[in-house]
């Protein structure tokens, strides 16, 4: 059964009956009442059922499934997690962590994080100490299974978080190894901004009878989030009309830009440089973790104003405070414009979205409007705006040209001569049997001598 809650019931995290040490550290945070996802998934978490939980980015999530786990958790001397926790990004390893550690303030908990790019033997080492909750990527996380560094007989709850963004990035496979090491009586507790096919095949395939709770479907727009859109003509005129918007620093406190690949979020990084070198970070796979890191931590301490990262690198980062996100390009699938736009508005503050869209990309801004069943507010084009002739690669016009369909024929040229007679040849003939050939016609003798024994009967 799918329940779809739009705000809290609950007054107080007191209603929960979590512990005070629980309690304490969710005071110190800031946080007055659960949010609708908190307050549904806490009694199903608790009771042991396996769950599946919908939620778009912003509502709460980690706090969910955290709540219960942490409630129901017991001070342990055994070295063996208790606990794993699957995410898809190294950032977000370090987020859910670092989330932990300000949850279990009051308490004796264990938490370690592991992830790819860092040396796997200090990993091993923290290991060895004893731990009760892992979060980590699947493919370190296996790697250190495998070796018998991280040992799971003890492991009660499974939790995989952002489980859609990790069947996109290819953990299907990981996942079903680390599914086979795992105890088979454990509880399952997934959760997810959408409900893909690649998701339900996963649900199907290894969880028995989850519950599932849907909170803020996806297409739901946040009442919370004002959004607008821009027709532009091409890739350099969004640029000019990004750096015209974002010399306004008192409207435009803290951006995020949202763009499609790698290749473009570098040459927008290089083509917004000169304007505003000293508050422009970018982020995606290719940077190092080191460089993502600071990147990060750079923008969330406001040291840097404008943020331009891809939809992978920044789905369920949690990042401070953004003013607005800016949809440089319009996403082909419109739930990833609900996790865009999910940045902003956070914790019930006012946060806008802003979309750029070309004439190519109408028909994906259109899906996303048939999606929240709303019509995104246009924007009038700034007359101060250049509109560029400089187009991209990818937008400039292919043309093949007839001449290169068609086979070429070769023209004889002025230096063209035929072959005389004697030097035309039907056949290919090798030296040696040129030479046979001219034996033959001579001597009027066979070409070949025959066989050793027709020669000897000869002979007799």
């Amino acid at each position: 059964m799918v329940k779809n809650y739009l705000c809290p019931l609950m007054e107080s995290f007191e209603e929960l009956n979590v512990s005070r040490q629980l309690l304490n550290a969710i005071e110190d945070l800031g946080f007055k009442k659960p949010t609708p996802i908190q307050e549904e998934a806490y009694p199903v978490v608790m009771s042991g059922t396996n769950i599946v939980g919908i939620a778009q980015t912003g509502t709460g999530k980690t706090l969910a499934y955290m709540l219960p786990i942490l409630q129901e958790i017991k001070f342990s001397k055994d070295y063996k997690p208790t606990v794993i926790i699957l995410v898809p990004t190294r950032e977000l390893v370090v987020q859910v962590v670092e989330q932990i550690e300000l949850f279990t303030k009051y308490m004796s908990t264990r938490v370690l994080g592991v992830f790819g790019g860092v040396n796997i033997k200090t990993q091993m080492g923290v290991l060895t100490q004893g731990v009760d909750i892992v979060v980590g990527t699947p493919g370190r996380l296996y790697d250190l299974a495998i070796n018998r560094s991280l040992l799971l007989q003890n492991v009660k709850k499974l939790v995989i978080d952002e489980v859609d963004v990790m069947l996109d990035l290819g953990f299907r496979f990981q996942l079903n190894n680390i599914f086979e090491l795992l105890p088979t009586k454990r509880q399952n507790i997934m959760f997810s901004a959408t409900m893909t096919n690649d998701v339900e095949i996963l649900i199907n395939d290894n969880f028995i009878d989850p519950k599932q709770i849907a909170i803020a479907l996806s297409g739901t727009p946040l009442d919370n989030i004002s959004q607008s859109k821009y027709p532009v003509e091409n890739f350099y005129t969004k640029v000019n009309l990004l750096i015209h918007l974002l010399k306004d620093k008192e409207t435009y406190t803290k951006i995020l830009v949202f763009i499609d690949s790698k290749k473009n979020a570098d040459r927008l990084f290089e083509a917004l440089e000169q304007d505003f070198w000293n508050e422009l970070g970018v982020i995606h796979s290719n940077k190092s973790q080191n460089n993502r890191m600071a990147t990060i931590e750079r923008f969330n301490d406001n040291n840097s104003r404008i943020l331009i990262a891809t939809d992978v690198i920044a789905r369920g980062l949690d990042l401070d405070d953004i003013s607005h996100v800016f949809n440089f390009d319009t996403p082909k699938f419109p739930e990833n414009y609900m996790h865009r736009i999910g940045r902003t508005g956070r914790a019930e503050k006012k946060g806008e979205s802003v979309l750029f869209y070309t004439e190519n990309e109408e028909k994906w801004t259109t899906s996303i409007e048939e999606l929240m069943d709303y019509i995104i507010p246009p924007n009038d084009f700034p007359n101060e705006v250049v509109i560029s002739k400089q187009l991209t690669l990818d937008e400039q016009p292919r043309i093949l040209e007839n001449n290169l369909l068609k086979k070429t024929t070769r023209v004889a040229g002025p230096s063209f001569h035929e072959k005389k007679d004697k030097n035309k040849k039907t056949t290919n003939v090798g030296g040696g049997q040129k030479i046979k050939l001219k034996k033959a016609k001579k001597y009027k003798k066979p070409i070949t001598r025959g066989s050793k024994q027709m020669n000897q009967k000869k002979r007799k």
